[in-house]
């Protein structure tokens, strides 16, 4: 078991790396946040970041606020671990069909004409690129 620390070791990033799902939640003011499950990419400078519609509910929400958490958990049948990290986000003008293209083959078996056909509408779509910069990192690991 860790303590909270401000910044992701290597252990977290390799935990990171994995194709899990990062529930997101931005800041709502006095609404309780309502997570929504990611794609996400761990970079090596400890940031790390999604893809979103210019018009999705979490834009509209980042720009009003950019407080973000997000926390990842292993999956049933391995063993208790998860990381949580809160920040800020900010949304980067470019890079967003990149990381689309990177996280597709990492989530999908791209092999699938379906899913070759998914990342072709995704990539047409305009994107945003999100950066989340960790203020706070929590983990448990049993």
């Amino acid at each position: 078991m860790s303590n909270a620390t401000s910044l992701l070791t290597a252990d977290d990033l390799r935990f990171l790396g994995r194709p899990l799902h990062g529930f997101l939640s931005v800041a709502a003011g006095p609404r309780p946040p309502q997570p929504r499950p990611v794609w996400f990419e761990a970079t090596a400078r400890g940031t790390l970041q999604f893809f979103t519609a210019p018009d999705s509910l979490k834009m509209r929400r980042l720009r009003r606020d950019p407080r973000v958490s997000i926390v990842v958990a292993a999956p049933v049948g391995e063993r208790e671990r998860w990381v949580s990290v809160t920040g800020r986000a900010t949304v980067e003008p470019d890079g967003a069909h990149d990381l689309c293209s990177r996280l597709a083959a990492r989530y999908w078996d791209l092999d699938d004409e379906s899913r070759r056909h998914d990342l072709a509408e995704m990539l047409a779509a305009d994107q945003r690129r999100v950066v989340i910069h960790p203020q706070a990192v929590r983990r448990y690991a049993h």
